[in-house]
């Protein structure tokens, strides 16, 4: 395992951080096996976990909590907030109110004092980006957190948070966590070069693009009931890929000519999904995120892949820079294009 600067905070983190989406109801419900699964990640090398208080309504943060049981000293820890818990109006995301709350629940739940990477899962456009700023900066004066970051949040709103901070002479955001895959490359033209500016460390999700890089999704066998997209599924219902015989064509395509550029490298395509995301100069850690001890052993083999030139040039031909995957979208809509919102309809 290999580690990098998380920015310019001085910490180091391992290149490979553990996601913890897919441990709770979401995906696997055995505690035990779950907190065996952290403790083999640690022994591996990695030192940096991600979860958030939405994951299975905060159970995946319980799960975590017992895991690191004398081990959190030697573990960075991120969390989230912003997307809903429980039914109440006010218990989601970014009012002051809300954001201090959800932290000490978190607290609570991970059973610690303190919060290394406090992250707002999603930008808030219902509030005003320097309330978010101070309420994120009280948790750091408390001592309740030590860094503050963002997910899926736009360039401009990477500017944003960074101006506000300098005018409210607060803490700042010292990480972006956009999602970033082969299939994802969006993120390239604008929110990578930004957050380099700004000297952000950049932690990835969905390298995997929810398992399309993983090779299980193939013309001949379809959508696997067992998998994250097969029928009945949180994802398989959000994402409705059943319905787009187009969509589906096209990554059927993409995952074929992709697989040869792997085996031409002697690689998997889990594999070379891993090594194509770490090879960009902006990124500091990928998530990875297990639902299986299988699955995990499988990401950590891929810790130290380096693609060659030769590689990255074939998957640039197949997957240009900057485009996306059809049905792909980074989940940061902008009321901005609601139809009441725009000029015409």
């Amino acid at each position: 395992m290999r580690y990098r600067k998380l920015g310019t905070t001085g910490v180091e983190v391992s290149t490979q951080c553990l996601g913890t989406m897919m441990y709770g109801a979401m995906g696997n419900t055995d505690h035990d096996d779950c907190i065996s699964q952290i403790h083999h990640a640690l022994d591996s090398g990695i030192n940096f976990i991600d979860t958030a208080d939405a994951y299975s309504q905060g159970e995946s943060e319980v799960i975590l909590g017992k895991a690191l049981a004398g081990r959190r000293d030697d573990v960075v820890v991120a969390t989230k907030v912003f997307n809903p818990i429980g039914q109440g109006l006010n218990r989601r995301g970014t009012s002051r109110r809300w954001v201090i709350q959800a932290c000490e629940d978190s607290l609570r739940r991970l059973n610690t004092d303190y919060i290394d990477l406090y992250q707002v899962h999603r930008l808030d456009w219902d509030v005003d980006i320097e309330e978010i700023m101070d309420a994120m900066s009280w948790l750091v004066q408390q001592g309740k957190v030590r860094y503050l970051g963002s997910s899926t949040y736009p360039a401009e709103w990477i500017v944003e948070a960074q101006w506000a901070a300098r005018r409210r002479n607060s803490q700042r955001f010292v990480c972006e966590q956009p999602q970033y895959s082969i299939f994802a490359r969006g993120i390239e033209t604008d929110v990578l070069p930004t957050a380099s500016r700004h000297n952000m460390g950049v932690i990835p999700w969905s390298p995997l693009a929810g398992g399309w890089l993983t090779g299980k999704y193939r013309r001949e066998i379809g959508l696997p009931k067992d998998s994250r997209f097969g029928n009945g599924s949180n994802f398989a219902r959000m994402s409705k890929l059943d319905e787009q015989p187009d969509v589906l064509d096209a990554r059927y395509e993409l995952v074929e000519q992709l697989d040869e550029v792997a085996k031409n490298a002697g690689i998997t395509l889990t594999q070379l999904a891993y090594g194509f995301v770490d090879a960009h100069p902006a990124i500091t850690s990928t998530i990875i995120g297990p639902r299986t001890r299988a699955q995990l052993d499988d990401a950590i083999a891929a810790s130290d892949i380096t693609l060659d030139t030769a590689t990255l040039d074939a998957i640039d031909a197949i997957c240009p820079v900057g485009s996306m995957a059809p049905g792909i979208s980074n989940s940061a809509p902008n009321p901005a294009f609601k139809r009441g919102n725009r000029r015409r309809s």
